[in-house]
């Protein structure tokens, strides 16, 4: 049961562990103690090192472990023109030693959307230079842009209808991803974290208390969404990571999936869903029922909280267990998020990481006969 095209029986969601050095090197650039190209300088020998840590250990896909990234979505978002960052909200993040809160950023939407030039393009070309594996892609859903600061973040004068705001925001992602196309890009991932906030029932009154509805939310989010993409090669793959939250070995939300379930799997024009399941926060697989033939589910079964690497036996009867939903051909095999969404990065260490994805490696293997 080979897979000639991605997503692949062992892939993975996208952020890695930085190196002390680069993380040293953003510090000094942040303050105006080397310049950018030294940083850039530096960015490019990690990328390449950990381009070839992924090719050593099996991966068919690879991603630059977005070591250009600080956090996991601003990078990207107010590079359009008339976003602004703002100060965030507090929110307490869980884990299973305790609670942290966190501020992260906040955007709010001061004119009419524009791309004044690339993103992440140039950023891709580089990872296609470097790589002999599939280069993948991320980027941050175009909901980030509205969930957090709904109605009350989006300048009225510039959008007096949320339609035309829509259609904005769908537009400068399009130009986005036709130029990723035309850099080779053929691996896309959409990171959507506001889906499975919307599993939550204390996110869903979130939503309410900004004057959404949750249950109306999920069809805005999958037009903008296939807006969006409505851009892409005929052989790209595009997939969608949901998260629940992901800083310091910390997250947000609970909730399984069934709120969003039908919706998810139905309305959104992807190929491929990264869902977390390393824990019961994400429910059971009963929501997997709504999937269609043709679209494949990669179960993050491998937790990128912490280092204690997972049993195989475990993982392989979580994999059976999904299967009595959706067909086995249909599955593949991934940790639940990225091991740094900030660029701090999770509570293990860089071998842990790798252990972690070798084992992916060598389950997809056993289960399905390759990666």
């Amino acid at each position: 049961m080979r897979r000639a095209a991605p997503p692949f029986r062992a892939d993975q969601v996208g952020s890695l562990l930085r190196p002390p050095n680069l993380l040293e090197a953003r510090g000094k650039r942040k303050r105006n103690e080397i310049p950018a190209a030294e940083l850039r300088r530096l960015e490019d020998a990690a990328i390449r090192d950990v381009v070839a840590m992924q090719e050593s250990l099996g991966m068919k896909s690879v991603t630059d472990g977005e070591f250009r990234r600080g956090l996991w979505h601003m990078d990207f978002v107010c590079d359009f023109a008339n976003v602004a960052q703002t100060p965030g909200i507090p929110i307490k993040f869980h884990s299973d030693q305790g609670e942290i809160e966190w501020t992260p950023p906040g955007v709010k939407i001061t004119g009419t959307l524009s791309r004044p030039h690339p993103i992440f393009v140039d950023d891709f070309r580089f990872l296609k230079s470097v790589t002999r594996a599939t280069p993948k892609i991320t980027i941050p859903s175009p909901s980030v842009l509205h969930f957090r600061g709904g109605r009350k973040a989006i300048d009225t004068a510039a959008y007096p209808d949320m339609d035309a705001f829509y259609a904005d925001l769908a537009r400068v992602y399009g130009e986005e991803i036709r130029d990723l196309v035309d850099a080779g890009c053929r691996y896309l991932q959409i990171d959507e974290v506001n889906m499975a906030f919307l599993c939550d029932p204390n996110l869903r009154d979130f939503a309410r208390s900004i004057g959404e509805d949750p249950d109306e939310l999920p069809h805005t989010y999958a037009k903008l969404v296939n807006d969006a993409t409505a851009a892409r090669h005929a052989d790209m793959t595009v997939a969608m990571h949901l998260c629940r939250g992901n800083a310091r070995s910390h997250w947000i939300a609970d909730g399984g999936y069934e709120p969003v379930a039908e919706v998810l799997f139905n309305e959104f024009n992807v190929d491929a869903y990264f869902l977390e399941y390393d824990s019961s926060r994400a429910g059971d697989f009963r929501p997997l029922r709504f999937v269609p033939a043709g679209k494949t589910v990669v179960l993050g079964l491998v937790t990128t909280k912490r280092g204690t690497l997972e049993k195989k036996d475990e993982v392989k009867r979580r994999i059976e267990e999904a299967s009595r939903f959706v067909p086995l051909e249909q599955l593949a095999l991934s940790p639940q998020c990225g091991f740094a969404s900030n660029a701090e990065g999770n509570a293990l260490t860089v071998d842990e990481e790798k252990a972690k994805l070798q084992l992916i490696v060598e389950i997809a293997t056993e289960v399905w006969g390759s990666v």
